[in-house]
């Protein structure tokens, strides 16, 4: 069976869905009119008039250029290019599109109005939540740090550069000092003696003569 939206005209002053998306998306044609909640899981395209409140959480919800909406919408993304007069709260981003009018509060993390878009009420953006909660770890115990091999403190250096210089050079072997060999000294009569008794033993080898000096 051939699928009949693709033979659907696309009418001017507005984007109508091609074929090829029409199945990814639910459509509200522009002669229905709906009262009431208007809730799903998938992506709607608003062509017709509604009245009530429109939730589509996590999907995207489009109204065309002459749609009449009259209606809360809660969805993830909202494009607007028709007429809405109602609050509009997004989880990402809130697309006017140029010649579209709104009238109500907006609550969204983004926003994007094109020129010649209408805008009236409140506007509140919110920040993006967090979607893993980051668990508090306890503070890391700073180990104590393994003392430096071969460091020596202050005092160690200090008792090092005060000892004295004979431990660290090589020792040499000193001979011990003797003490001068203590001279005799003879009397003076003994010295005479001694002298005469040489003078006559020279004069004994000489043959007994001995010539004076004067």
């Amino acid at each position: 069976m051939a699928d009949s939206s693709a033979n659907v005209p696309q009418r001017s002053g507005w984007n109508a869905p091609s074929a090829s998306s029409a199945v990814e998306h639910a459509t509200i044609g522009s002669s229905i009119v709906i009262k009431g909640e208007v809730t799903g899981n998938e992506a709607l395209f608003v062509d017709g008039n509604v009245e009530g409140t429109i939730h589509i959480p996590g999907q995207r919800v489009t109204i065309g250029r002459n749609s009449t909406v009259k209606a809360d919408i809660t969805a993830r993304e909202v494009v607007i290019m028709g007429t809405v007069q109602g609050n509009i709260k997004c989880a990402d981003l809130l697309d006017i599109r140029s010649e579209s009018y709104l009238h109500g509060q907006v609550v969204t993390q983004r926003i994007r109005i094109d020129d010649g878009a209408v805008l009236k009420g409140s506007v509140e953006i919110q920040r993006a939540e967090k979607s893993a909660s980051v668990k508090a770890t306890p503070a890391e115990v700073k180990k104590p740090e393994p003392p430096v091999v071969g460091a020596k403190s202050e005092a160690a250096l200090a008792a090092t550069s005060a000892a004295p210089a004979a431990s660290t050079a090589p020792a040499f072997s000193e001979r011990p000092a003797t003490a001068p060999e203590a001279k005799t000294e003879q009397p003076e009569g003994e010295g005479a003696k001694a002298l005469a008794a040489a003078v006559a033993r020279r004069v004994a080898g000489t043959g007994g003569w001995f010539k004076s000096g004067r």
